[in-house]
């Protein structure tokens, strides 16, 4: 499987947090699955972070990279396409972090790993 993280579950994985499902702990654990950590949740680390809205043990400058290698997730950038898609997308969901890993998904053919349940009305492969 080809597992994109939304940001709160990159966040419960690294901080060792008990939120994650047992599906997604399976998940994560098995090597045979591609995993990848996206841009858009460095930025909106970055964001919540400045506006002390997460807290870190360290700034996401420096928690992202090293976390992200530590867990053998691959950086997904942002591209044209996916960017894009986002004019597609019906509005179930307000939020553009959100809005963009689920246009990242769709576009690279990802599961969405996410607790979001208004994500699932979008049609894309998810799982919790």
């Amino acid at each position: 499987m080809r597992l994109l993280l939304d940001t709160c579950t990159f966040i419960w994985m690294t901080s060792g947090d008990r939120e994650l499902s047992e599906p997604v702990r399976a998940a994560v654990l098995d090597p045979d699955n591609e995993m990848f950590l996206s841009v858009v949740s460095a930025w909106e680390l970055s964001v919540q972070y400045a506006l002390r809205h997460v807290t870190l043990p360290e700034p996401p400058s420096q928690y992202v990279p090293k976390r992200r290698r530590s867990y053998g997730l691959q950086s997904l950038p942002l591209d044209e396409e996916s960017a894009l898609h986002v004019a597609r997308l019906p509005s179930f969901h307000r939020d553009p972090f959100d809005r963009m890993l689920i246009c990242q998904a769709i576009v690279h053919g990802l599961t969405l790993v996410t607790p979001d349940r208004l994500i699932v009305q979008y049609g894309v492969h998810t799982l919790w």
